[in-house]
């Protein structure tokens, strides 16, 4: 499962090559991926108009003319490419737009659990995918006193708790506290969370601005174990790169 810096990177990556652009023709090569697509949705995507790009949690919103939204979610095997028309068609290919300026993207997925719908950009935060997510844990209301308050007296390990979507929109792994550990006892366990953890608070991944615990929480968004991979918007397509980040 792709983890939010990796799901952030996927989505800068696609702004600098779709936004502005206009869908010519969009190509759904099967009725569903992890959900069946919502009605008439190539007429919905064909000669829009694609504006911001944003996320939720885990989930790409792409703003489509006035007052659409396309929400994305890679799922476990999910990746999109940018190329154009002269690039063969790959196994797996679910979904391909093309755009004014020739060029493709498409939307491959080999186990079939991502996702794509669309609403009306003002009932987006009532969608179902989207309305019990927590907070982003770069919003400046993701503080320590905030996650102090959410974790006080759960019972469950801390593992269990921080994949919680209610408590903050996206996985938390935060380095020198056991996950197989209950929160509630003893108490210095929330305590260390509230403080931001172990000392130092640098932001690897780049995605972090403000206090020490938001960018605590940013530099460890993916598991110490995990090699978090890199995307680039170069030579036509987000591929990966051979830079990894750094073991935290």
């Amino acid at each position: 499962m792709p983890e939010l810096p990796e799901v952030e990177t996927v989505r800068r990556g696609l702004a600098l090559k779709i936004s502005g652009r206009r869908i010519v023709r969009s190509e759904l090569r099967r009725p569903d991926l992890r959900r069946p697509f919502p009605p008439a949705l190539a007429a919905r995507l064909d000669g829009a108009v694609i504006g911001q790009l944003g996320r939720r949690g885990k989930y790409i919103l792409i703003e489509l003319d006035a007052d659409g939204l396309l929400l994305l979610h890679l799922g476990m095997s999910g990746r999109v490419t940018i190329g154009t028309a002269a690039l063969p068609a790959a196994p797996h290919d679910h979904v391909v737009l093309t755009l004014d300026d020739g060029t493709v993207i498409r939307f491959n997925d080999p186990r079939r659990f991502g996702l794509i719908d669309y609403v009306k950009r003002g009932e987006a935060a009532q969608h179902p995918l989207l309305a019990g997510l927590g907070p982003e844990p770069l919003e400046p209301g993701f503080d320590g006193a905030y996650l102090g308050a959410a974790l006080a007296g759960k019972l469950s390990p801390l593992k269990a708790a921080s994949l919680d979507q209610r408590v903050v929109a996206g996985h938390l792994c935060l380095r020198g506290i056991v996950p197989r550990r209950a929160l509630a006892t003893p108490a210095g366990r929330v305590d260390r969370l509230r403080a931001g953890g172990a000392a130092g608070c640098g932001d690897p991944v780049g995605l972090g601005r403000g206090d020490c615990s938001r960018r605590f929480v940013a530099a460890r968004l993916c598991p110490a174990r995990w090699r978090a991979r890199l995307f680039s918007a170069s030579l036509g397509g987000l591929r990966p790169r051979r830079e990894s980040l750094p073991r935290l």
